[in-house]
């Protein structure tokens, strides 16, 4: 079983317990959102924690294979779902399960940071369309 690093080192055979405050979020490409990336210690889902502050978005796509499960943990993000994209605002405590061949995009168009744990499964890489924005 793959190890988790840093704050996610208390990892056991049987089970991972994580908090929020002790993860350690990695810029991303565009170097304004964040991520801490719970994946590399799984198996059998891929999951990650999202950091998106005020006025920003993530990617548009669409997941060819994977549903995706939203879990809103801080803030009110807006989830972008469909063709033309219609808005979903969210807020702490939201879960929002998408099917695969939905286009979607996370935004936080709030004054808040925004907090999500996007989980999805199969654990497929690489079968992600990306759309225009």
């Amino acid at each position: 079983m793959a190890t988790l690093p840093g704050a996610y080192a208390r990892a056991v055979a049987s089970h991972r317990i994580l908090h929020v405050d002790e993860l350690e979020f990695v810029p991303t490409r565009d170097g304004q959102r964040g991520i801490a990336r719970l994946s590399d210690g799984l198996e059998h889902t891929r999951a990650n924690v999202w950091r998106l502050p005020a006025g920003t978005r993530g990617v548009r796509h669409l997941e060819k294979v994977q549903e995706e499960w939203f879990v809103v943990l801080e803030g009110a993000p807006t989830l972008r779902l469909g063709e033309p994209p219609e808005p979903f605002p969210l807020r702490r405590g939201s879960i929002a399960i998408v099917a695969p061949g939905t286009a979607l995009q996370m935004v936080n168009e709030g004054e808040e940071e925004a907090i999500v744990l996007i989980v999805g499964a199969p654990p497929v890489e690489g079968q992600a369309e990306y759309l225009p924005d």
